[in-house]
């Protein structure tokens, strides 16, 4: 018979009794849905490989899988890996950890007593067991990666010829290769890696909210979020350090500060028990953004840097995140910390590794990288030429406006003057920011130079378009772009698609929605070329913006969900363009009735998009915010972030945000019936539309016009002024269904049909058909952050609506349902329970699901027996599904 090689004792099973014991599942472990053990990815493999590197939180996912699994009434067997576990000594754990698991005192005797235990045959005589066994069972596997070669070999034999009853979970290093791709091709092995493991933003906020509560707002979860990269181990250690003072916000200013607390830490963890060679070696690759093996090598001089990296990215947690096959980034927080060290180098050693990192990025095209490190380097000329001949295609290609900020601060501007293209990026750059205006002396620096070609001046068109549009001004955006549309003289993917991009947007200004979407359409059959996906991003937002002005908010979020999962992934969650697409899926998201998603998207974004919004992304992202507070209760906080909205659109000089924002405050105070302080708001209204110095042009009149009547609208109806408020009305959705407005068109419906019932007209088919077109565009909110009263007649209608088929069920005989005494009231402990016990779960198996000792459970048992009258298990059941206290799933 054939045997694994022995590599040392075996042992007996009472040296084996710590290896089998589980770990105890950490007290604020958050359960993620995504990766829950029923979870649809996860529930039919039978075999569960967690890899990645240390402090991505692998055992503490399997642990709590354990709980999970307990809670089914499945037995667990729990083994921790050690390094001196050659085969029989791996088996014999097993067995022994089955044992305990099943509480079958007889279960593996002939594996614990074999004097051979390496054998294949102890192997096969456990698989053998286990078949027999006529139970599914779960087997855990913590820390593989210390098992021998022999014993990895003997582990993939038992994952291969497993019987079905039996499903395992495995965690290892990425230097654990277990050899089993076969089961993993055949759909058998599912593998979860550090991408997986890492927090999403929803499940940052939900770890930080069930741990601080109201302590911590989203804003701030979000940038504690955004400091660690949802990095479990850095999560934890930033928790630890802000659950020792009282004040979170300045626990996560000293947190981000230089040296500061999380900093510390890490240097801890991470640098203090490194070998010497590897912590200069980290040091000096630091500088770097991306690692590549032969770039460490050069930048460090160490000549097994490609071996040290792939032996640091497995023992420690410095290395985020793979870019490539042969690319890894370091951790920002690990990096920053470095960095400083790197800071404290002699001055000629840091000029000497940025320049043989300039070299060596120069000469592979990676121009951006090399620019930087050759101006730290003291090379300016040679950093000038190379950030000429990136940043454009950097900009247009990759959207790195920050990129182009930096060079603009630190290049002076005669280098600028001779360097054409350094000038297009920078005023592409400042075009598309609060900076708009200063992008139009850029433009002018460049027509004046010789020899300016029709391409050149069309260009200069479409950037001098995107700054009427950050600054909202819709009919200055119109004479710029009407000499450009029929002959274009362009040749450059990137620039026809941008041009693409200006022709929706201007079809949407006219009012044409369709049309817009249309042209985008076209162009994208059209202008196919290599590296244009950041210029094409935007013609998603502007399908987008073309869906929610529609108000079909249901094809909006079919569209923005990946794009905005896209541009996150790619440009990073509060670039400035992913913050514009997050404003308005946030907005359609509250349409959809989803507050936790629209919150969500917000947080930490508003002040990006104060100073990089589009116009409709910054008022969409405010309005959707204070909607949102007040919908929580918090009207003071709705009607804060409202006059932040009226501050931004102060500083951008923005006048129609500023009206939106008092119209939006007009909505909130009538649907409380405060007259005077409607009115009031109006008055402010006129003022500012009687400023001389406003805009003139049509489209943005008419655009602000509408805002005004929907006010007015709104004060008479805070009045009670009906028949005023009808006038109105029927003014503003004039102007709505003229633009195609779809939503505020269902709005002003609604409202008009509320009306038309207070003046004791007939209203009821009107309303019905508003309610009809809501339904079909997704509209789950309108009618509510309309008027109450409106909200709670459409919910009446639908109530009678359902009646009919209610009413046409048979009727079921009236079963008194008791009232559950007060004395029956459970505490949580005894309602946990109570449900596994409906799973019809021994007492210990309740105790391990529950971590608490078989006495406690007793004690729980006992009191559910006296508080629901029962004597026996099932009574205590039955009687609690008759008092309401369990629900149908259980």
């Amino acid at each position: 018979m054939a045997t694994f090689p022995s590599t040392g004792a075996t042992g007996t099973p009472r040296d084996l009794l710590l290896k089998v014991t589980p770990p105890r599942v950490p007290r604020h472990l958050v359960s993620r849905a995504r990766l829950l053990s029923g979870a649809d990815a996860l529930r039919d493999h039978a075999v569960f490989v967690v890899q990645a590197p240390s402090g991505f939180g692998k055992t503490s996912l399997l642990a709590q899988w354990r709980l999970e699994y307990l809670g089914r009434g499945m037995p667990v067997a729990w083994v921790s890996a050690q390094n001196h576990d050659d085969p029989g000594r791996l088996v014999q754990s097993l067995a022994l950890a089955l044992r305990v698991a099943m509480g079958r005192p007889a279960f593996g005797r002939s594996v614990l007593e074999d004097d051979r235990p390496g054998n294949l045959g102890s192997a096969t005589a456990l698989l053998s067991e286990l078949t027999q066994a006529a139970l599914d069972v779960v087997l855990v596997i913590d820390e593989a990666e210390r098992l021998p070669p022999t014993s990895r070999e003997a582990l993939a034999y038992l994952l291969r010829n497993a019987p079905p009853n039996v499903r395992t979970l495995i965690a290892t290093r990425p230097d654990g290769r277990l050899d089993i791709e076969d089961l993993v091709a055949y759909g058998q092995c599912v593998e979860i890696g550090p991408a997986l493991l890492k927090f999403s933003l929803a499940e940052t906020l939900q770890l930080v909210q069930a741990r601080f509560g109201a302590r911590i707002d989203r804003n701030t979860a979000a940038r504690l979020h955004e400091l660690t990269e949802g990095w479990p181990l850095g999560l934890q250690l930033a928790m630890t350090i802000i659950s020792r003072g009282t004040d979170a916000h300045a626990a996560l200013s000293g947190m981000t500060a230089t040296a500061g607390e999380l900093q510390a830490e890490l240097v801890r963890l991470l640098l203090v028990n490194l070998d010497p060679d590897d912590r200069d070696f980290l040091v000096r690759i630091a500088v770097l953004d991306l690692l590549h093996p032969d770039l460490c090598r050069v930048v460090s001089g160490a000549e097994d840097a490609a071996a040290r990296l792939a032996r640091l990215s497995n023992d420690t947690p410095v290395f985020a995140a793979a870019e490539g096959d042969d690319w890894l980034r370091m951790h920002a927080l690990a990096r920053d910390v470095l960095r400083q060290r790197f800071s404290a180098l002699d001055a000629a050693e840091q000029v000497a590794v940025h320049a043989r990192a300039a070299q060596w990025l120069a000469a592979h095209d990676l121009l951006d990288e090399a620019a930087r490190h050759a101006l730290s380097a003291g090379q300016y000329q040679a950093a000038y030429e190379l950030a000429e001949r990136s940043l454009y295609e950097s900009l247009m290609r990759r959207g790195r406006q920050a990129a182009v900020l930096e060079w603009l601060a630190q290049m002076p501007a005669g280098e600028l003057d001779r360097r054409p293209r350094l000038l297009l990026a920078v005023a592409w750059t400042l075009a598309s920011s609060e900076r708009h205006e200063e992008a139009g002396r850029f433009v002018a620096r460049i027509l004046a130079q010789p020899g300016v070609s029709d391409a050149l001046r069309c260009e200069c068109a479409l950037i001098l378009g995107g700054a009427a549009v950050f600054a909202d001004d819709p009919d200055r955006f119109v004479d710029l772009h009407a000499p450009w549309t029929e002959a274009v003289p362009l040749t450059d993917p990137l620039l026809l698609q941008s041009h693409a991009n200006r022709m929706a947007y201007h079809a949407l200004l006219e009012g044409e929605p369709a049309l817009a979407r249309l042209r985008q359409q076209q162009a994208m059959r059209g202008h196919v070329g290599h590296g244009i996906d950041y210029v094409r991003r935007w013609s998603e937002l502007v399908i987008g913006l073309s869906y929610a002005w529609e108000g079909q908010v249901l094809l909006a979020e079919q569209l923005l969900r990946p794009a905005v999962a896209g541009a996150e992934a790619e440009l990073g969650r509060r670039h400035r363009f992913s913050c514009n697409l997050a404003a308005l899926l946030a907005a359609v998201a509250w349409e959809r009735d989803l507050p936790g998603d629209a919150a969500t998207l917000l947080a930490d974004r508003l002040d990006v998009l104060e100073h990089s919004g589009l116009p409709e992304s910054l008022l969409q992202a405010y309005r959707t915010a204070a909607r949102i507070a007040a919908a929580e209760g918090a009207e003071h906080r709705a009607l804060e972030l409202l006059n932040a909205l009226d501050a931004a659109g102060a500083a951008r000089r923005l006048p129609r945000l500023r009206i939106a924002s008092l119209a939006e405050q007009v909505r909130l105070h009538a649907q409380r019936h405060r007259a005077q302080t409607c009115r009031e708001l109006c008055e402010r209204i006129d003022a500012q539309l009687a400023d001389p110095t406003l805009p003139q042009g049509p489209l943005w009149r008419r655009s602000v016009e509408m805002l005004r009547d929907v006010a007015r609208a709104h004060t008479a109806i805070a009045a009670r002024d009906w028949p005023d408020a009808l006038a109105q009305l029927a003014r503003a959705d004039e102007q709505a269904r003229q633009c195609k407005q779809g939503g505020l068109h269902i709005e002003l419906l609604g409202l008009r049909a509320l009306a038309l019932e207070r003046c004791g007209q007939p209203a009821q088919a009107l309303l019905r058909e508003a309610i009809d077109l809501a339904r079909a565009y997704g509209l789950q909110r309108v009618f509510s952050d309309a008027h109450p009263d409106l909200g709670a007649w459409v919910g009446t209608l639908a109530a009678e609506s359902a009646q009919p088929e209610i009413a046409a069920l048979p009727p079921a005989p009236a079963a008194p349902v008791p009232s559950v005494p007060r004395g029956a009231v459970l505490t949580p402990k005894e309602g946990e329970v109570l449900a596994l016990l409906a799973r019809n779960l021994s007492n210990k198996e309740i105790g391990r699901a529950m971590q608490a000792g078989e006495t406690t459970i007793k004690w729980h048992v006992k009191n559910l027996f006296a508080k629901l009258d029962a004597g026996t298990r099932s009574q205590v059941v039955q009687r609690a599904r008759i008092l309401g206290l369990l629900g149908p799933e259980h």
